[in-house]
């Protein structure tokens, strides 16, 4: 079965009857024309194409494997929002895929945790193989074979029907369907097994039970058709009109969907438009408050917690001792206690000799897990290196010794660093890095990279090659553009690389968050750097949490407002009680952000 469409642009649609645009048909696609950007009734605005050479925010990718297309790798992995509306049969999809280099690409942003959304053959071929014209490999995201129904307990071959599903986890694009049917039309499927039970978000029975939908993160994929489900619609008149085969007719039918969930009150299957809006528009998350402890000993050897000014964490007074704040495990139960949504703790003198025998540290993570039920990070350290005795360790021996002691994630500063710039200088991915080893094992979403950078003023932006902003307070001399120049070794040692360089390379690396610090902004007490934040977070489809300058609740009321931040760390005016972690969530609940109470 032929499988091509390309939805190169929108046609102009009306909620009072308007016709749609005219469109040229081939033997190999659909090109709608006359780009137009569809408004809706949410503030952002959607525009559907094939290619993704202008990819942002307002553009949702289809992945089209036919053999009409101009898509490349590159349209994927730029790709903001990723459909894969996979038709015909499992064989020669991933040939296409192979040969065209569209598998690498694919898999890259799915590992990634980006957002994708795959449609029948496209939630088969993330499956291990399948057993049509096979057995054939498929791309590995989800273990399991997909295999053919099974006709000799009296259901007919292939599936072609309505039936009900059983959610079995928070599937987030399926919340509106309750206990409505969805179109099914297959002959093979896949099996639940304990393998694959993370993934399964919902289940069918025919026969036996099988696989309705996938979804991990930012990951959903459904075996059911929902540009068909809901039942009957004046959409079959188009069919007829212009003599589509199956194949184009659900493509339309998917891209009608599409532009039909950015209207409001258009005629659409209802369960079909539910999938498809809330894939487009996913449930807006509560802003995350997060408590910061830097760890490190002081002078006589205790474990204790500080907080720097500008990172440097000794007092200004003759004995110049460290700056002493209270106890690790003592504070971060607080914390819990207080409503922190995550507790962070930064080793900033551990594991820098020898980090498995920095028992105090992981015996902190232990007594601290035991009482603290929210997610905590731990960071500092976490590399390969050799022992005194020239025993070898990598870096994810290192975090798995964290993740045994009770972290959930943990964070990389200047190891992501070296990797980052070793990756853009060669555009290979080695595979060997701690972020690579850490994400690949334990999921990107327990992979924090933590960004150090100092801002550096410039008259004119085309002085550096670097990315730069036009900031909102000029520098020392009048300069009006600044680029974030990214720090090793505690902020002691500047690297050439940037701040938005930096962030772009450690997404494609694996990182599943980034902890944006700012040098001049630490321990100040005047606010978030607003410049830096909006440029990383506009920059990454992953979570960015904004860090340093926190001296008042308007400041994270602020950077939630004008930056795409999905939470903010504070460290000095929790631990001096100046600000409590209640106060912030209240305000924020005033100004109409959403917070967990």
């Amino acid at each position: 079965m032929e499988a091509a469409a390309v939805f190169a642009s929108a046609p102009p649609l009306s909620t009072k009857g308007q016709s749609y645009s005219s469109f040229s048909r081939s033997s190999h696609c659909l090109q709608f024309l006359q780009l137009n950007p569809l408004k809706c009734k949410p503030s952002r605005t959607f525009s559907v194409h094939a290619s993704a050479s202008a990819a942002d925010d307002s553009v949702v990718t289809l992945l089209d494997y036919g053999a009409g297309n101009v898509q490349t790798p590159e349209d994927i992995l730029h790709a903001k929002r990723l459909i894969f509306p996979g038709v015909g049969a499992f064989a020669p999809a991933m040939d296409v895929l192979n040969k065209k280099g569209l598998a690498e690409a694919l898999c890259a942003y799915i590992q990634q945790d980006r957002p994708f959304l795959g449609i029948c053959l496209g939630l088969q071929l993330l499956f291990d193989s399948s057993e049509e014209n096979g057995p054939v490999k498929g791309l590995g995201l989800i273990p399991g074979v997909v295999g053919r129904f099974d006709s000799s307990n009296g259901c007919r071959v292939p599936h072609i029907g309505w039936n009900a599903i059983k959610l079995t986890k928070d599937s987030e694009i399926l919340d509106d369907i309750g206990s409505s049917h969805v179109y099914f039309v297959h002959s093979y499927r896949a099996i639940p097994s304990e393998d694959n039970k993370e993934w399964i978000s919902s289940t069918c029975n025919y026969g036996d039970n099988f696989i309705a939908s996938v979804r991990r993160g930012n990951v959903h994929a459904v075996q059911f058709h929902p540009e068909k489900s809901g039942g009957k619609n004046s959409l079959h008149a188009v069919k007829k009109r212009d003599k589509m085969n199956s194949t184009s007719y659900s493509l339309f039918l998917l891209y009608h969907g599409l532009v039909c969930s950015l209207y409001s009150g258009l005629s659409f299957a209802e369960v079909g438009l539910s999938v498809l809006r809330r894939f487009l528009y996913p449930k807006s998350e509560a802003t995350k408050v997060i408590a910061c402890l830097d760890v490190r000993t002081n002078d006589n050897g205790d474990l204790i917690v500080t907080k720097g000014d500008q990172y440097d964490v000794r007092e200004q007074t003759a004995e110049n001792e460290v700056r002493n704040l209270g106890k690790p495990v003592d504070l971060a139960g607080q914390y819990y206690k207080d409503g922190a949504d995550e507790v962070s703790f930064l080793n900033i003198t551990g594991f820098r000799d020898f980090p498995l025998g920095d028992l105090p540290m992981l015996q902190v993570l232990r007594y601290a897990s035991e009482n603290c039920f929210v997610p905590l990070t731990v960071g500092g350290g976490i590399r390969d290196f050799t022992d005194g005795n020239g025993r070898h360790y990598s870096s994810l021996e290192v975090a798995s010794e964290y993740f045994r002691s009770g972290a959930d994630k943990i964070s990389i500063g200047s190891d992501a660093v070296y990797a980052a710039e070793e990756y853009l200088k060669t555009k290979v991915k080695t595979g060997k890095s701690s972020l690579e080893q850490i994400s690949r094992v334990y999921g990107n979403q327990a992979v924090v990279v933590s960004i150090d950078p100092r801002r550096v003023y410039l008259r004119d932006p085309n002085e550096v090659e670097f990315k730069s902003v036009k900031v909102t307070n000029p520098g020392p001399h009048g300069e009006e553009y600044a680029w974030y120049q990214c720090t090793v070794n505690g902020g002691r040692e500047g690297r050439p690389i940037g701040a938005y360089e930096l962030a772009k390379a450690v997404e494609e690396l694996g990182a599943g968050e980034i902890l944006l610090n700012c040098i001049d902004c630490d321990g100040q007490g005047k606010g978030f750097d607003i410049d830096l934040i909006k440029l990383i977070s506009d920059a990454v489809s992953i979570p960015v949490i904004a860090s340093s300058g926190a001296g008042a609740v308007e400041h994270f009321s602020e950077v939630f407002s004008k930056t795409n931040a999905s939470a903010a760390l504070a460290a000095g005016i929790f631990h001096r009680k100046e600000v409590p972690i209640q106060s912030v969530k209240e305000y924020l609940l005033k100004e109409g952000i959403e917070v967990r109470m």
